[in-house]
């Protein structure tokens, strides 16, 4: 069939293709099927007027519509329903009839199909279909009901690719030669659809790189008489010995795709010259299904005994076949010339499947499609039962898995399991169920212990060892390969960051609620941004976990409402306290701060919250995004990671000698919680002639209370000798300067 469709007139031409359906369908069809179709269309085509073409494509709808059709039929063995879904769905489209007519005409299956199509039929007009997690979902939603529908849109891709070839909008053919090659192609390969994955991809690879596409298709045509007497000279002896063995078979040589041989030449970085199997032998066996095993095996024999077998690159998929119903033996032999050549071995009835896919099962099978199809299916409603937001991890995973290499394993009870090269154990672990991979502790492998990161290997018998208080843990993702392990792993991670904020969100109300204080949500959010955290959750698990003190909170709490309250003279931190002076506090504090060698005048500078930096600190000034200077000290955490990654922006800063208004400092004190301790504590606080106490938070547990005190202090030497007071009160255990 031509790629580029030229209509001399509209009636030639739907009469040319229809009679063409028609000879392919005699099989399937029932009598008047013929009749009412055809009337159906005379009625569409003068309705639709025979100017009307796609936007898109320039072809005449009817025309696309048939040319699925008849494309249906010659690349997979569709059943009378499939072909009714296709040439029925137009007419509903243009409003000549309803599913409703179509359920009482032609049956619930065919307007159940008709649905399904509708449904997804925005996927056709989007440019990023393969790209849009929504609509991926939905073709997925769709394939899990009726894969059937699915064929359907990859065959009517399929017309749609053959249309545009030297289309003027070429941005746009880009897009759709990209969805072709991500989303349908890969679906195709895993429904067995190879013919159709193949052209999807050699038609993907001429609109997008024209050039390559080109020279690789030119140097095969140049080649193909000496490929072609190879192909005689390998397969002449092969078929004789064939013959004598009284073995009934076709044997062909076949030229890989063109997009096939570019893959191989980016990811082996050779020219097409040096790639040794271009092309592959295929022996193709008419023999009843009791002796297909046996009369491939000998065909293998045959082929062996007379060239030279490569044992790593045998291939058994008679023995398991692949999930998508492919049987077949592959072999690779040192040919004539000292060349290497595949050849495949199958029988006429996997030769069937292989080409026509997993619609050829209902003609094998009675309708019903292959087991390890269904497991298939059925593992694509598992993914679809997570969150939507697993949606990008199942497109990844549909173009990848089909083209990657399979493991089988086993459970110590014989049943046999597929899963893709690379998978662990974990893996193995939440195929069986999701409750047994979040409580997987490790598992023996053919009697050996081994750890959840153990890559599985062919033939492996695998068994999970658990414990009731395991839980999955973040750095399970880095192993996992399998979609539904990392789906499972993600949600179970969420549930856990869930009830730990939650955990974390209840211990603070307590703690506040003991000290009758009342919070607004801006108050909060304000703490949290101090505080360096980007979400509530965030900040709620902080405190679940210990890593942010609750009491600490509570005394930011309390900072900054007295802050907004307008209260004179108070600050939580250095840099706020900064913040909040005048323009005549701050040209005087100005004065305590020498920044840069030659004591540059009107900077902005801060103090940095992260360490606090007191007058008489070693500090250093590190310039922000918003040109302002921080100020931070020579220890500070955040010191060497400033220092390594921005040098440049780092400015030398020393104090002026100049004391200036308070800094804010933070004193953690831990101690035995004796009567009067804090009030002797306070005591000495306000006693002092150039310190004082802005909060306190005290906690007490067990007999022990630990506390924050905010001091505003002149200088680092008035708070070492705070310090020092303050250690001397009796109880007191320990006092030392929080960041």
């Amino acid at each position: 069939m031509s790629q580029k469709i030229i209509t001399h007139t509209l009636n030639e031409t739907t009469a040319g293709i229809f009679r063409d359906l028609m000879r392919l369908t005699s099989a399937i069809r029932q009598p008047g099927d013929v009749e009412k179709l055809r009337g159906l269309y005379k009625s569409m085509s003068e309705k639709i007027d025979n100017t009307v073409t796609d936007s898109f494509t320039g072809v005449d709808p009817i025309v696309h519509t048939l040319l699925t059709a008849k494309a249906l039929c010659e690349g997979i063995n569709p059943d009378r329903n499939m072909l009714l879904a296709i040439l029925l769905d137009r007419p509903v489209e243009c409003g000549l009839i309803t599913v409703e007519d179509v359920e009482k005409d032609w049956g619930h299956d065919v307007a159940a199909m008709i649905e399904g199509l509708t449904k997804v039929s925005g996927l056709y007009g989007m440019h990023a279909a393969a790209t849009d997690p929504d609509n991926f979902r939905k073709l997925l939603l769709t394939l899990a009901e009726d894969v059937r529908v699915v064929i359907i849109m990859i065959v009517e891709r399929l017309i749609l690719m053959r249309a545009i070839n030297h289309h003027p909008d070429h941005e746009r053919v880009i897009q759709v030669a990209s969805e072709a090659n991500y989303l349908y192609a890969p679906l195709a390969h895993r429904l067995g659809l190879y013919a159709i994955k193949g052209e999807l991809e050699d038609l993907s690879l001429k609109y997008s790189n024209r050039e390559i596409f080109t020279r690789i298709a030119r140097r095969l045509n140049e080649t193909k008489t000496s490929r072609d007497a190879y192909i005689d000279a390998f397969i002449g002896p092969v078929k004789a010995k064939l013959e004598q063995e009284g073995l009934k078979f076709e044997i062909k040589g076949r030229t890989k795709s063109i997009y096939s041989i570019w893959n191989k030449m980016k990811k082996q970085n050779i020219d097409i010259d040096h790639i040794y199997d271009l092309f592959a032998i295929r022996i193709i066996i008419d023999t009843p299904l009791s002796r297909e095993r046996s009369d491939c095996w000998l065909a293998y024999s045959i082929v062996t005994d007379m060239y030279q077998p490569n044992p790593a690159r045998l291939k058994d998929w008679l023995s398991i076949p692949k999930s998508n119903g492919y049987e077949s033996l592959h072999i690779t032999v040192m040919g004539p010339e000292g060349k290497w050549v595949e050849v495949q071995i199958r029988t006429r009835r996997m030769d069937e499947i292989a080409e026509k896919g997993v619609a050829a099962h209902w003609k094998y099978k009675g309708g019903r499609s292959e087991g390890n199809l269904d497991t298939w299916m059925n593992r694509v409603r598992e993914l679809l039962e997570q969150s939507s937001e697993a949606s990008g991890d199942m497109m990844k995973n549909m173009k990848l898995d089909p083209y990657c290499k399979e493991v089988f394993v086993f459970t110590p009870r014989g049943d046999l399991f597929k899963f893709p090269e690379g998978a662990t154990l974990l893996d193995f672990a939440f195929n069986i169920h999701s409750r047994l991979g979040c409580t997987c502790t490790g598992g023996r492998v053919n009697g050996r212990t081994r750890k959840l990161n153990y890559r599985l290997k062919s033939g492996d018998t695998v068994e999970v060892f658990t414990q009731a208080n395991q839980q999955p843990k973040a750095d399970w993702l880095s192993f996992v390969v399998t979609s539904k392990a990392r789906n499972k792993i993600r949600q179970s991670l969420n549930e856990q960051a869930s009830r730990q904020a939650e955990l974390g969100r209840e211990l603070l109300q307590r703690r506040l609620k003991n000290r009758k204080l009342e919070v607004s949500e801006a108050v909060l959010m304000k703490v949290i941004k101090r505080l360096g955290y980007k979400t509530v959750s965030d900040f709620h698990s902080a405190i679940s976990i210990e890593e942010l003190d609750v009491n600490r909170v509570v005394a930011e709490i309390e900072a900054v409402e007295q802050l907004l309250s307008g209260e004179n003279g108070f600050t939580r931190s250095a840099e706020e306290f900064t913040l909040q002076n005048h323009d005549d506090e701050q040209e005087n504090n100005s004065d305590v701060l020498v920044i840069g060698p030659d004591n540059i005048k009107g900077l902005n500078y801060r103090f940095a919250r992260c360490c606090n930096p007191i007058y008489g600190d070693k500090v250093f000034g590190f310039i922000s995004s918003e040109g302002a200077v921080k100020i931070h000290r020579l220890d500070c955490p955040n010191a060497i990671s400033l220092r390594e990654r921005y040098p440049y922006r780092i400015i030398a800063v020393k104090w002026s000698g100049k004391v200036g208004a308070q800094f804010g400092a933070t004193l953690k004190v831990v101690g035995h919680d004796d009567i009067g301790i804090v009030t002797n504590i306070t005591s000495i606080i306000n006693k002092e002639k150039d310190s004082t106490l802005r909060s306190i938070s005290i906690d007490s547990h067990d007999g022990i209370f630990q506390g924050y005190l905010v001091v505003g202090v002149p200088t680092i030497n008035t708070l070492d000798l705070l310090i020092k007071k303050i250690k001397t009160v009796k109880g007191v255990k320990n006092v030392e300067r929080s960041n």
